[in-house]
């Protein structure tokens, strides 16, 4: 039996908690990762990383390992008796401030083993084959042993094992489930078919839209076949398929997958308890797969969480900093719990008959969440809204303002002639952005945030902007004053 100690204790080695780790890591937090896998996930569950996520990668140096990897898709289209009826991606086109108007599918796995890796280069590993017998709150934080006996001592603990999260069972934080009496089989293989194959989600309309075709990278195609029973064989999600498809057939050449999941959709009541205590991911908020939001979801909070904890742990930030946390994500999960349900619900019920239409009319309803890029803290103005994308040159150059961005510190954007005197705290950098071209320093032709300051969280949405002539103003926030201390 050992003692180790800590600043973070994070249970769960799925994609949100490797990437709490992973962020903690480079914000320099002290992370222990406990799971009771043997290894990142081989093959698999989520299958599509949104606008939104590719943005917060390229903040952290993941977006160039991935991006290759995977496969672009923006279209939803509609299929029914035996031709496409529909076929639609301006959502996509009509989004400001961005730079990858997409999807980008590929399997969860990937961005695991990348994580998984990533964390070993850092000489902090993945505690594999290894549960958790017990969590005490103490003086010091938290006490956690391990299942082999082994105690770590922790400022915080971080929930991110899953929807039968021990960490929130073991803290009674309730977690009341909706069953909609809805069962999906999904495969994911290698296919043949006479079928005009495209790069798009197809959503196939028959007496129901019981069907979707998902896009994969490299050979692989995913399907997502309604059954509504929970007992059934691979072989009748095939049929299925082969009816939706009409007069088109398709085989599976090789099966990468095969499983079948019952709708299920909560938010915890809390996302933060005991002032000690995080949930994350699917630990705190759990739903349907229409949309792909679930993967992207949890992301998102280990991107929300992560900063705050550092300037807390590290700057000396005020506490109440981390319940802005659950402040912030579980409006979030709520509405994402709201887009995926109408989704869900439409592939079964329908007024009109015209169910694969009015699906994706939602997603077009809907296309904030599901593309990420609609989701915001606040409900008016700058603040809170994500800082869009936008091109900047260093002399003749080109680059963009996410490539600038650094997720360890606030970024004070300047966009116009002006000199700075203050002394800015530490955790805070610059960014100056003339407005026509320069031999020195950066300069832009877009007007976006034109002779304004703009300061930008860590996670790149927006704290607070103000006119050249009064940057100062975006410093008077307790925050600043106490970490610059």
């Amino acid at each position: 039996m050992s003692e180790q100690f800590t600043d973070v204790m994070i249970v769960g080695a799925g994609p949100v908690g490797l990437m709490c780790a992973y962020l903690g890591q480079l914000c320099g937090i002290n992370v222990v990762v406990a799971d009771k896998s043997e290894g990142p996930l081989q093959v698999g569950r989520a299958d599509a990383l949104n606008a939104r996520t590719l943005q917060l990668l390229e903040l952290v140096d993941l977006f160039d390992d991935l991006y290759p990897l995977g496969k672009s898709c923006n279209t939803s289209s509609v299929w029914a008796d035996g031709k496409f009826v529909s076929r639609q991606s301006k959502w996509w086109d009509a989004l400001e401030g961005c730079m990858h108007k997409h999807f980008l599918m590929i399997g969860q796995s990937y961005l695991e083993k990348l994580l998984d890796k990533k964390l070993k280069d850092r000489a902090a590993p993945v505690m594999r084959s290894t549960s958790i017998a017990n969590i005490e709150l103490n003086e010091k934080g938290c006490l956690t042993t391990l299942s082999n006996g082994d105690r770590i001592q922790s400022k915080y603990v971080i929930g991110a094992d899953g929807s039968q999260s021990f960490v929130r069972n073991h803290f009674g934080i309730p977690f009341e489930i909706t069953r909609p009496q809805i069962v999906w089989a999904v495969i994911d293989g290698i296919i043949e078919t006479d079928f005009p194959k495209v790069p798009e989600i197809i959503v196939f309309q028959a007496e129901t839209s019981d069907v979707a075709w998902i896009p994969r990278e490299g050979e692989i195609d995913r399907f997502y076949v309604r059954m509504d029973t929970k007992e059934f064989e691979m072989q009748e999600a095939i049929d299925k398929i082969n009816r939706a498809m009409q007069p088109h057939t398709l085989s599976f050449k090789k099966i990468e997958w095969f499983s079948q999941f019952s709708v299920k959709e909560s938010v915890a009541e809390n996302f933060f308890v005991q002032d000690r205590v995080f949930l994350a991911g699917d630990s705190c908020h759990i739903h349907s797969v229409n949309g792909g939001q679930g993967l992207n979801t949890g992301l998102a909070d280990a991107f929300n969480l992560m900063w705050k904890l550092n300037m807390v742990i590290n700057l000396g930030a005020p506490k109440d900093l981390l319940q802005n946390y659950e402040d912030e994500r579980k409006p979030v999960a709520q509405k994402v719990i709201g887009t995926s349900a109408e989704l869900v619900r439409s592939t079964k019920f329908s007024e009109s008959g015209t169910h694969a239409e009015d699906y994706v009319k939602i997603v077009e309803r809907r296309a904030g969440n599901i593309t990420g890029m609609g989701v915001r803290y606040g409900e008016e103005g700058l603040p809170g809204s994500r800082v869009f994308d936008f091109e900047i040159f260093d002399g003749t150059s080109k680059t963009r303002l996410y490539s600038l961005l650094d997720y360890t510190k606030f970024t004070l954007l300047v966009c116009g002639d002006c000199n700075i005197d203050q002394k800015l705290p530490e955790s805070v950098k610059i960014i100056k952005v003339h407005p026509n071209k320069t031999h020195e320093g950066f300069w832009t032709d877009s007007k976006q945030y034109e002779n304004q300051a703009i300061l930008v969280r860590p996670d790149s949405y927006i704290q607070a902007a103000a006119p050249l002539d009064r940057i100062d103003s975006l410093f008077e926030s307790s925050l600043f004053k106490v970490a610059a201390l």
